[in-house]
């Protein structure tokens, strides 16, 4: 029986609200529409498997040398394709909870990275945020501290005032992957933020999901991509996206995505170029979307392999054709 799409409040800043009135693009990564209520057969509850690898309240421990931290499943606007769409809203973890996790982390000298993710952890409250990221750089086997946020497209205001009060001094290196997914997003706002967090100290890189309708061809992609390096930021993934039940409205044929990704590779500096990545449902893990890890199967389906070596099936009907708005 198919999952039941869990309903997910339409949230925008104003700032955000404003840009969709001439973006279609960001238009339809943030305004409802009656395909999230439908369902398929392949739609997951937990589509990367988080709730497999969580040994405590609000931490993933999926890979041996770092782990996932949601101090807050809060953000300041709500991406329709959210592949945590059940979890989102305003809850964050408690102290008890935090604590710890914090001390799972320090227990474990092998754990040498701590992504922050949720939810966006640049909305946490500035003595919070602040709080944890020191507590995490007095761990010293913790060498990077890694954020992912999208506040920088949401509120790019917002995103210059929490960068400006970033300690200027720490030991573990800050590393801050931005999510964007087309370049209507960059605007001079969005770019000023980009600078005050550069002025924070941080390494930038980026995420994109690649999403019908949004940014499903070469040249969209393209674009975008050479726009966040002019910006001294580092395409580093491009997700294919996750089986969240409501989202298959934004599905890309993985055959679709693999074509966009070669094309690419003739058309872009490996400077524009992110790694395009499947999560294998379950919680096997994230590989590259190339024969290398992901392979046709004979009946239309595919085949990826995790890097443990097992081998898990991926539906066919990914490769449906999905109707899509023609502007982008």
């Amino acid at each position: 029986m198919p999952v039941p799409p869990h309903p997910l409040t339409e949230l925008l800043t104003p700032y955000l609200r404003a840009l969709a009135k001439t973006s279609p693009a960001v238009a339809r990564q943030f305004l409802g529409v009656a395909a999230e209520a439908e369902a398929t057969p392949d739609d997951l509850a937990d589509p990367i498997g988080d709730a497999a690898h969580s040994p405590l309240p609000g931490l993933v421990h999926r890979y041996p040398d770092r782990v996932l931290l949601l101090p807050t499943m809060a953000c300041a606007s709500h991406c329709r394709f959210c592949f945590r769409r059940d979890r989102v809203g305003a809850r964050r973890m408690s102290d008890g909870q935090l604590d710890a996790a914090l001390a799972y982390v320090s227990a474990r000298p092998q754990i040498h990275e701590v992504i922050l993710s949720g939810g966006d952890p640049l909305t946490l409250p500035q003595a919070r945020l602040a709080d944890l990221l020191a507590r995490l750089d007095a761990i010293d086997s913790v060498e990077t501290v890694r954020i992912h946020t999208r506040l920088a497209v949401h509120d790019p205001a917002r995103a210059v005032r929490v960068a400006q009060a970033l300690a200027p001094e720490r030991r573990a290196a800050l590393w801050i992957a931005l999510h964007v997914n087309h370049a209507d997003e960059l605007t001079a706002e969005a770019k000023a933020a980009i600078r005050a967090l550069h002025g924070a100290g941080a390494f930038l890189v980026s995420q994109t999901v690649l999403l019908a309708g949004v940014n499903d061809d070469a040249a969209t992609l393209a674009t975008l991509f050479r726009a966040l390096v002019r910006q001294g930021v580092k395409p580093y993934y491009l997700h294919h996206p996750d089986r969240a039940a409501g989202t298959e409205h934004f599905r890309v044929p993985l055959a679709r995505g693999r074509a966009l990704v070669e094309t690419l590779r003739g058309t872009l500096s490996g400077l524009a170029q992110p790694t395009y990545v499947l999560d294998i449902p379950g919680g096997h893990g994230k590989v590259w979307a190339t024969d290398a890890y992901v392979t046709p199967a004979a009946d239309g389906s595919w085949t990826a392999r995790a890097i443990d070596g097992s081998r898990h099936p991926y539906p066919a009907d990914a490769d449906a054709v999905v109707a899509v708005p023609p502007t982008k």
